[in-house]
């Protein structure tokens, strides 16, 4: 089966003036890096959210792996927030122990691979760090799971070029080819490259959902280009 999130009918009200996702359907296949695209306000963050299991739908479901989302759907989805969520006062060798203690499929040799190419102590403790060096320990933890879907909110966000770059190439170099990838970002000709697909969102609603190949080929444009004629921004 190439499907591997399955989403019908998903809706998310907070109140009768506040649907931030709107009766959306859309099946996700299996080995491909999509980018979730939209501007402030769309619905990104919830749909990301309930993918998550972090949110409850109002209507609708979400399926990952052919379950349902709940408990057994967090050992398949590694999630990286945007915002740093580890605590300031821990090592980095604390948290890889709390991480191998919480998933099973995460390699802590993979990370420590990841962090040794990047000349970051193990030993450091988090509050030492830049925000740009955190971005990259977090995006790691997140990188060392096998895990079938990878949901990344703006990894690329408030960090230098060149720590864009080797965001970009961790994410590349280090999924299972047999995963996912979804990635919410503002900075689109920074990320297009690496995609295969793109979900554009408004309003809490699904505009399109194709290829970036499609995008090229039918309006001769970048992503970057067709997103912004599209959202006249």
């Amino acid at each position: 089966m190439n499907e591997l999130v399955e989403i019908a009918g998903l809706t998310k009200a907070y109140d009768a003036e506040h649907v931030a996702v709107n009766n959306i359907t859309l099946t996700l296949p299996r080995g491909k890096i999509i980018g979730l695209l939209g501007p402030n306000g769309s619905g990104k963050t919830t749909l990301i959210k309930m993918l998550n299991g972090l949110l409850a739908p109002t209507q609708g479901s979400i399926k990952v792996n052919g379950s349902y989302v709940g408990t057994d759907t967090k050992a398949h989805v590694a999630y990286l927030p945007d915002r740093t969520y580890l605590a300031g006062g821990w090592k980095i060798t604390q948290i890889l122990d709390y991480f191998c203690d919480f998933y099973a499929d995460f390699s802590r040799e993979k990370a420590l691979e990841m962090l040794k190419s990047l000349n970051i102590d193990p030993g450091t403790r988090m509050k030492t760090l830049s925000k740009g060096t955190k971005e990259k320990v977090q995006l790691i933890l997140v990188m060392s799971r096998n895990a079938d879907l990878y949901v990344l909110d703006e990894p690329i966000a408030g960090v230098d070029p060149a720590a864009r770059d080797y965001i970009l190439r961790t994410i590349i170099n280090n999924y299972n080819p047999n995963a996912t990838v979804l990635i919410s970002t503002h900075l689109i000709g920074d990320i297009e490259q690496v995609l295969d697909e793109v979900i554009f969102m408004r309003y809490g609603h699904l505009l399109l959902y194709t290829s970036v190949d499609h995008i090229r080929e039918q309006h001769g444009k970048s992503v970057d280009a067709y997103f912004r004629e599209v959202f006249a921004c």
